[in-house]
Order: C-alpha cells, then structure tokens, then sequence
C-alpha cells in the first residue's frame, strides 16, 4: 500500500492533459495547444552562451545548497531596483524551478494541521503543495465580475486560530488578475493583525500589460517583508522553463529552513543554470520587453476573439498568458448522444471536435471557466478560434 501522503495527491490536470495532447499529436492529429503554460519564445542567445560558456570552463560541480553567491547578490539587487525591498545573499535560497522553493517554503512553515488561505482560482499544485506539509488548503473564491481580484472580506472571515500561511499568486496563473497595491497592503495588515505568513508567487511579474504595475508585498516595511516569502523564478520571464532555476527570498530562519530541506533532497540546483541564470539577470534585458509586448498582441486579439462568440465572455486580465473565458452559456448543449455539463466536457469537446487545448477551469476551482494560455503563435491563436468557433456549431 502506497503513503497516505501518496494516495492524497491528485495528479496535475496541466501535465496530465499536456500527456494526451503528445499522444494526439503522435498519432497525427494537428492539435493547436493554449494549454501550455511556457513562452512560446526561444530562451535569449546571451543566456545560452552563457551556459555554454560554464560547460566550457568545466562549471560543472557541486555548488553550496543555496546557490553560487554571485546569482544571490544579482537577486537582491533585482530586488532592490525592481520591487524596492531589501535582502541579503544569505536571506535568498535558489532552487530547482520556482516551484522547490515554493513546496520548501511551505514544508519550513507549516505542521500538520495547520491552515493555508488559497485566493481562486489558484494554480493547480498549490492545494497538492500544502497537502504535502499535512496542511489544510482553505479555499476562498475571488468573483469573476470583478477581475478575480482578492475578496479581503472573504478572506478576513476565513482566518481561524490554525491560520499558518496565505498564498497569493501575482500576476495570476490562472486568470491573469494583478493585484492591486491596495488590495496587497490591507492584506499585510491582516497578515501582521492575525500573525500568519504570506507566501507571495511573483513569477509572472514582468508580464504586465495595460499600464498595470507590479507591487511586491514584501515592500511595505521591514515588519511586512519578515512575515513574507516571496518566490520568483526565470522560467517566465526569460523563456527558461526547462533550465530549471527559481529562488525565494525570505527572513533567515525561514531560508535556514528552506535550505535545510533542500540540502536533504536535491542540494544545489544545476550550476551550469545558475550561470545562465545570473547572466539573464545582469545582461541585456530587451528581450524582456519585446516577448511582453507580443504577448500583449496575442491577449487583446484572443479577449477580443471570445467575446465576440456566442455564449462565452470574457473578463480583461493585465497580466501573465492566460485567459479565463466564462463557458457556463454552453452547459445543457449537445452533440450526438452528449451533454455538456461543465467545463472538463468542454475540454473534451473542443480537444476532439475542435482539436484545440485548454484546461478546464476545474482544475483551477473555477467550473465555470476553461483556461487559454496565448502563449503560442499569433498564427496558431487565430487558427485556433477558427476552429473553435466551427466545432460550436455543432452545438444544440
């Protein structure tokens, strides 16, 4: 019999609907993926030299749990220009992706039973993250008519004596929300009020669009930053998913911990990365704004796209790649011998009739909605709403 820790842990709809994609697509089915949660972009050519500068100069060993001093000291200056929160080296722990920092900061602060407040639509591997620590997710849904922006009175009411911790994801992965500075700073004032933590998920910070402005909550005072982990990665912004390389920033004791587990699981994240990813910090950073600005493009023609189809709307989102187009207009439609129920049948129809992907909004605690990611070519959205709007025909 496997662990009770095992037998608790969904698989990730994500990857799981990634799986049946690749095998469509094996089998010769021309599939159209806005299901994906990566950069369509090629990583920077001065980052790669980068890398193959340090397999060169054999930077191929083991290196301290907590990354090369060089990558930490970049981070903190990143912290200091971009978001105007102060860390030192030792206060900053880099690992394998923005998600090990992410778990190890969960596993440093919360014992069992403990409770961590979830905003959703969240990210399918929050809930899994904390049932890893035997901590309890607590659910508390944003609304759709306000830009999935954070129900602080929702929140407030769900604050109990096993509060622990408070995850927030912004700009959001599923729905694209940038939380406000206003919002974010009352929230620190419930974080210090209660006494839990706030476990900040930033990896989409440089894709903002519409004027919006990133806020790091972390920034708000020396009392705030100490009751924050903030996680932060490269995947995202510089088109560096399978290089692997994330961080947290945090108080010592908490990074103390976090690299206590790190040094037990995986030691130091891969050092030919950390190179990569240390140029990526303090190299050139127009590629940054040039993916931005493309993928601005693609959202605006994608939004506009699906509020132009018959019994979808869809909220304006100001950051990351995703939209949440709302799909509940099509539930109690048929086709053949099957009805749509909710947005998982839905998937399904537009997977086999459409052949296009997208996540059902399930996944992410919202049944209502399915998740684009416009992280693909301007060509491939196109032809992919093409599609889509074809297969509703079928609809009755």
């Amino acid at each position: 019999m496997l662990s009770k820790r095992v037998r608790n842990i969904k698989p990730s709809a994500t990857l799981v609907l990634t799986g049946k994609v690749a095998e469509l697509k094996k089998a010769g089915v021309n599939i159209i993926s806005f299901n994906v949660g990566e950069p369509d972009f090629a990583t920077p050519q001065n980052i790669c030299n980068a890398g193959i500068q340090s397999i060169n100069a054999n930077f191929t060993k083991y290196t301290g749990v907590s990354g090369i001093i060089e990558l930490r000291e970049a981070i903190c200056k990143k912290f200091k220009d971009d978001n105007n929160v102060e860390y030192k080296p030792y206060e900053i722990s880099v690992g394998t992706g923005a998600k090990q920092p992410l778990v190890n900061a969960i596993l440093t602060l919360c014992d069992t039973d403990d409770e961590v407040i979830l905003p959703t639509p969240c990210w399918v591997s929050y809930e899994e993250m904390i049932k890893l620590a035997d901590a309890k997710p607590v659910f508390v849904p944003t609304k759709e008519s306000e830009g999935f922006a954070l129900d602080l009175d929702a929140i407030e009411k769900a604050i109990t004596k096993n509060t622990k911790a408070i995850l927030i994801n912004t700009p959001n992965n599923p729905t694209g929300a940038v939380y406000s500075e206003k919002s974010l700073r009352k929230l620190a004032e419930m974080a210090l009020k209660h006494d839990f933590y706030i476990i900040s998920d930033e990896v989409y910070e440089k894709l903002i669009y519409d004027g919006e402005k990133h806020f790091c909550i972390a920034s708000i005072s020396k009392e705030v930053r100490d009751k924050c982990v903030v996680i932060n990665g490269f995947s995202k912004a510089y088109a560096m998913t399978g290089w692997r390389m994330g961080y947290a920033a945090a108080q010592k004791e908490i990074i103390d911990g976090i690299n206590a587990i790190q040094g037990h699981m995986t030691s130091a994240a891969n050092s030919i990365t950390q190179m990569a990813c240390l140029e990526a910090l303090v190299g050139p950073q127009e590629s940054l704004e040039t993916m931005r600005v493309e993928f601005d493009k693609r959202r605006l023609y994608l939004l506009n796209r699906l509020n132009a189809i018959e019994n979808i709307s869809c909220a304006n989102a100001k950051g990351a790649f995703y939209l949440m187009p709302n799909i509940s207009g099509l539930f109690g439609k048929s086709y053949g011998d099957k009805v749509i129920k909710d947005s998982l049948d839905v998937a399904e129809f537009l997977l086999d009739k459409a052949h296009i992907a997208v996540v059902p909004g399930a996944a992410f605690e919202s049944i209502n909605n399915i998740r684009f990611s416009y992280s693909n070519s301007m060509y491939n959205i196109k032809e992919g709403l093409d599609r889509m709007e074809e297969a509703l025909k079928l609809l009755k």
